[in-house]
């Protein structure tokens, strides 16, 4: 097979299950962190500072995907997983400065999840593994778009970087920005960052205490994040509040 082909093939696999892979990632991380902490060698013995620096990188990612999803079109710019989906090419807004500004934020986020860690060898394999397994992604992505939009995808690839974002050249979007998009297909994003903080929040007390601290911040953050979520999620299902014509 021609090395092309593959890293297509490569990409869209990894497109199909791009939301399982970062698991892996984030049970190596649980292992590091455990050998880590139970050796007594994180840097920071009480970690809350570092973890709202780490906390603040994950919310730069999320606030990054929000700027697209704001104004994101029907059938663009999703979750799909089956296969690559796009009813037009986005050119506006934040599409204007950089191509796949969705995997950036998830990069900011993951990384600062990666950062919890405290461990730089750890945060830099996450930072390459990363790049390999989002690079496949793009490349798979852009050779479906290239082929659906031809010359019209072609010359807005050659004036927009892919991934490291051109600070000027801005088109302002022509869609209205709608919270209401935002909620319904970012409010599961917002739980699964305060979930795994906790996580390694209660991981650190079992180690240290042999014990689940039920007066955690973490955990009282992410009870309340819970029951916002599945506020959310009975408002999507069972009435049309979150209903965006066209999105």
């Amino acid at each position: 097979m021609a090395l092309q082909q593959e890293f297509e093939q490569q990409g869209n696999w990894l497109f199909k299950y791009r939301g399982q892979v970062p698991v892996v990632l984030l049970i190596a991380q649980l292992i590091v962190f455990y050998w880590q902490a139970s050796a007594n060698a994180l840097p920071f013995k009480d970690p809350m500072n570092w973890n709202l620096v780490c906390l603040a990188i994950c919310m730069v990612g999320q606030i990054i995907r929000c700027m697209v999803i704001g104004f994101t079109p029907k059938n663009t710019s999703g979750r799909n997983t089956k296969e690559q989906v796009a009813d037009v090419v986005n050119q506006t807004g934040i599409y204007s400065v950089v191509r796949h500004p969705l995997y950036l934020g998830n990069f900011f986020m993951w990384l600062g999840v990666a950062m919890v860690s405290q461990n730089i060898a750890f945060i830099v394999i996450f930072s390459l593994a990363f790049w390999i397994f989002y690079e496949r992604i793009m490349y798979a992505e852009e050779q479906f778009l290239t082929r659906r939009f031809g010359a019209v995808y072609a010359a807005w690839a050659e004036r927009v970087p892919a991934f490291i974002p051109r600070f000027h050249g801005w088109v302002e979007s022509p869609a209205a920005f709608s919270f209401r998009n935002i909620i319904k297909r970012e409010s599961v994003g917002f739980f699964n960052v305060f979930l795994v903080f906790w996580i390694f929040s209660a991981e650190l007390n079992w180690i240290n205490q042999q014990a689940i601290n039920t007066s955690d911040p973490w955990l009282l953050t992410l009870a309340t994040v819970t029951i916002l979520t599945l506020i959310i999620y009975v408002i999507r299902k069972k009435t049309t509040l979150l209903s965006v014509e066209g999105r």
